[in-house]
């Protein structure tokens, strides 16, 4: 069985090679993406609470910076 730190690990993978991958961020309109989705909001929230376990911050932000450079991308392309 995983634990959490390699779930986090897989999960933060996961979305990082799909932003890679489609050059987009996942969308709310897709269910197959709402997993990813969930994630990032779950983390983002722990992050702004200062909740986020410290050796998860830097990697988490490096996702965020990803993502703002395509955060007004069309998803529908």
């Amino acid at each position: 069985m995983m634990d959490q730190e390699s779930r986090w690990k897989l999960r933060y993978e996961e979305v990082r090679m799909f932003i890679l991958e489609n050059k987009r961020n996942p969308s709310k309109h897709r269910i197959e993406e709402h997993d990813m989705l969930n994630w990032l909001k779950a983390n983002r929230k722990a992050l702004n609470a200062g909740r986020l376990k410290l050796e998860r911050v830097e990697a988490f932000k490096r996702l965020m910076e990803m993502m703002e450079q395509y955060r007004r991308k069309n998803q529908w392309k």
